[in-house]
């Protein structure tokens, strides 16, 4: 049994619940992965994004964050016209912000994954959920390390966004306590 969500969906929906969603992860490439993809999601559907992944990865030179923190004016117009992904100026700058802000905290030799988990001492949070309606949408936790994104100069990273950014990383485990996939 799978999480409702990702029930009869399709194959890169299901995959992405079984293999990924909720998975604790360090891996900084995969960090600034989830980050873009979920600062794209807003105001749509996740199956919308996770369709895209493929474009998204060719777009963003695999999620290299380095290499996107160079992206200049030119490649963020030619993004804009970019048939894999979404067309929104605002997100498309924002990835460009974030993975800048990525680069800055590891100049002073902090690592972006490092940061995420040290708010909740590098221990996953466990919901336990026994039906769907139980999911929050955000929470405590995504308000403060949403506050504190915001502050550090990230964009696109409000609580709602950063909640499910949190599950997608393995921070906080959201599976229904009876999914296969927990």
């Amino acid at each position: 049994m799978r999480c409702k969500w990702a029930e009869n969906t399709f194959p890169e929906m299901e995959a992405y619940h079984d293999n990924e969603w909720c998975k604790p992860s360090h891996d900084e490439k995969y960090f600034f992965e989830m980050l873009t993809l979920e600062l794209s999601q807003a105001g749509l559907s996740w199956s919308t994004i996770i369709k895209r992944r493929e474009g998204y990865r060719k777009a963003f030179a695999d999620f290299d964050y380095q290499k996107v923190a160079k992206f200049d004016e030119t490649k963020q117009e030619e993004l804009r016209n970019d048939p894999g992904i979404i067309h929104n100026k605002l997100k498309i700058s924002a990835t460009i912000n974030n993975a800048q802000k990525i680069v800055e905290m590891h100049e002073k030799g902090k690592k972006f994954s490092d940061y995420i988990w040290s708010f909740t001492d590098g221990k996953v949070i466990d919901h336990h959920l026994k039906k769907d309606d139980e999911m929050l949408a955000q929470d405590e936790l995504s308000q403060r390390i949403s506050k504190d994104l915001k502050k550090r100069g990230f964009r696109f990273v409000g609580p709602t966004i950063i909640y499910s950014y949190l599950q997608a990383v393995g921070v906080i485990n959201d599976h229904l306590d009876q999914c296969d996939f927990k």
